[in-house]
């Protein structure tokens, strides 16, 4: 049964259950992710004090799926059909809230079950409540039992579990649990306003709690996530979240551009922009922001209008051929479309949809992007390949295919750094426990014309 809408079209869900029910819905029949959570919620008549409790509902059922959907399957004589994912949803939430939250059981379970009802599914409430009850009477041998699939423990998709195991045999299992913890949120001091040291003291004065990064220049990590908005200097753009990994490209691109004012850069697959306003934050460059989506691109416009820049914006498909007689670019900045591996913990719902055979498809992707843009490239020019993938085949493989078959291009990632391992011809950083999250940099240099 399809929910209501008032006439104003607003969804009249305001139980906290339910809307994360809703919400997660889609996500668990493959027809959509939580990057619209926040625009859905916002049409919600819940309340402002239930918006946190729903958002950690739906990112921790993502998070433990793995493990919550194999739960399930225990407790259930027959799985819910495709309609009813919203039932089978509030299965999951109750399943979380029980292991993973502060929240006293009979809540959990009541609470669960009986949102059924302001989903219109009356019928579901007497299952979902035997079954959140027979949990809670056999939660210790159910537990035991599901867990003896490393995969489910480890609360990864079976086919990521050997993916990872096979690229990272030391430390694949760290990795998982890694991504199984919140990132931190991590800042990027715009230094044209000031140095990192002085808005340290800006936070500590508005008693906001953080560190400098270890290894990007410009990073600050909050102690606990803060709102955006009332960060200071925020709205002036004296600052912007971007991961500390993330911010490691300008670093790479320093050689290139530091000495080279007004250099013609490309960013090819610029959105949401943060890379972009980095590099314009730090250099004195001509920079074409580039993105296949327009929709999208529009957010690159959006930050830069808030720091104060300008660039060029390109609403074109970066794997096409381009006409010859385009001046080429002195730098080029890849961050290619990957199976956002390294990012998890900050997607969980790349758990659900994120398919092995994507890898395939992506691989073949990044391949066409790079020979693409390595025509608009100038000789003497600096590509940098960037994903925040962890495996091999988006990144050192993808590189040594290319290099393989470019006879111009030399690998120059630099090896001397104190982030990262070497894996073939760039580095390779997985996602920290309170850190950075996992992240490949390989720097391309396209030989320069003899005369």
């Amino acid at each position: 049964m399809n929910q209501p809408h008032s006439r104003r079209g607003k969804n009249r869900i305001s139980d906290a259950r339910a809307a994360a029910a809703s919400l997660l819905s889609p996500v668990l029949n493959g027809q959509g992710s939580l990057a619209t959570l926040d625009q859905r919620l916002s049409g919600m008549a819940v309340s402002e004090r239930d918006r946190g409790f729903v958002k950690a509902l739906c990112f921790g059922v993502c998070r433990t799926f793995p493990r919550l959907d194999a739960l399930a399957n225990e407790l259930l004589r027959q799985p819910f059909k495709q309609r009813d994912a919203d039932v089978q949803a509030l299965l999951l939430l109750g399943l979380y809230q029980l292991l993973y939250m502060r929240v006293p059981a009979h809540a959990a379970v009541s609470e669960s079950a009986g949102a059924a009802k302001a989903l219109g599914k009356t019928w579901a409430t007497r299952v979902l409540n035997g079954c959140l009850r027979r949990f809670q009477r056999e939660a210790a041998t159910l537990e035991a039992k599901v867990d003896r699939d490393e995969a489910v423990a480890v609360m990864h998709p079976a086919w990521l579990v050997e993916a990872l195991r096979t690229a990272w045999p030391d430390t694949w299992r760290e990795l998982c649990l890694a991504n199984n913890e919140a990132g931190p949120m991590t800042l990027r001091v715009n230094r044209r306003h000031a140095t990192r040291e002085a808005y340290l003291e800006r936070l500590a004065a508005a008693g906001i709690e953080a560190v400098a990064c270890t290894h990007a220049e410009a990073g600050v990590t909050l102690a606990t996530p803060f709102d955006v908005e009332q960060l200071p200097g925020f709205a002036d753009g004296d600052v912007s979240v971007q991961d500390e990994a993330a911010q490691l490209s300008a670093d790479l691109l320093a050689p290139a551009l530091t000495d080279a004012s007004n250099a013609r850069v490309l960013d090819a697959c610029s959105a949401p922009g943060g890379k972009s306003a980095h590099l314009l934050e730090r250099f004195d460059i001509e920079l074409t922001a580039a993105d296949v989506d327009a929709e999208r691109l529009s957010r690159v416009e959006a930050t830069l209008e808030r720091l104060g820049l300008s660039a060029g914006l390109e609403a074109a498909d970066a794997s096409a051929s381009t006409d010859e007689t385009t001046a080429p670019f002195d730098a080029i900045l890849l961050d290619a479309p990957c199976s956002g591996t390294g990012v998890i913990r900050r997607h969980p719902d790349i758990k659900l949809a994120r398919r092995e055979s994507d890898i395939v498809e992506l691989a073949a992707l990044q391949s066409r992007l790079l020979d693409a843009l390595w025509q608009r490239l100038a000789p003497g020019g600096t590509l940098l390949y960037a994903t925040c993938s962890v495996l091999p085949a988006e990144n050192a493989e993808q590189v040594a295919a290319f290099l393989e078959r470019t006879p111009d291009a030399t690998g120059d990632t630099p090896t001397d750094v104190e982030w990262g391992v070497t894996a073939g011809a760039g580095r390779q950083l997985l996602a920290a426990q309170n850190g950075h999250d996992g992240f490949f940099y390989a720097r391309l240099v396209k030989t320069a014309r003899t005369t």
